[in-house]
């Protein structure tokens, strides 16, 4: 992911309140969603959350588990609208709420404009967004983020990201 080959940008006049730009990615050797077992997702929890830790710059931040969170940093994350929540009907059905909340969490960094979802549809679910039309900064940040997630999750376990030769990355 090259941002220098984004060459234009949303018109700084036009009404953008936000620009918020998204990907999925597994971590080879464990389950996919809503196959990944109860031990497994708890390990891809451990891992991102270690591996989180070493995250720099812009980049570092906090990880916070599901399970356990205090109130307070709960409703925090929900009044920003960075939380997922448990109830949706097709995540239930498919399975991918089993033992929920244990294995999942977020973390974001300090500015708030870099997120990573653990285990909510997919294992990591790595975000970049701010507020306004600058798509360029946005997307520069989340390439580096999915290199920096990626290089820490391998430095930690050994593994890449799920990636199949005619697919592309698998989630």
């Amino acid at each position: 992911m090259d941002s220098t080959k984004i060459t234009g940008n949303v018109n700084p006049a036009a009404p953008v309140k936000s620009t918020r730009i998204r990907v999925g990615r597994s971590i080879d050797g464990y389950g996919l969603s809503p196959g990944i077992t109860k031990e497994q997702r708890l390990a891809v929890e451990g891992l991102f959350a270690a591996a989180s830790s070493k995250f720099s710059g812009d980049l570092a931040g906090k990880y916070y588990a599901l399970t356990g969170m205090d109130e307070g940093v709960r409703q925090q994350l929900v009044d920003d609208h960075f939380l997922f929540v448990s109830g949706d009907p097709n995540l239930s059905v498919s399975g991918m709420e089993r033992d929920w909340p244990e294995g999942r969490g977020i973390f974001h960094n300090t500015e708030k404009t870099f997120l990573v979802w653990v285990n909510e549809e997919d294992q990591l679910r790595i975000i970049s967004m701010q507020k306004g039309g600058d798509v360029k900064g946005v997307f520069e940040r989340l390439a580096r983020g999915i290199n920096t997630v990626g290089e820490s999750v391998k430095a930690e376990c050994g593994k890449d990201f799920m990636l199949d030769e005619k697919y592309g990355y698998v989630h």
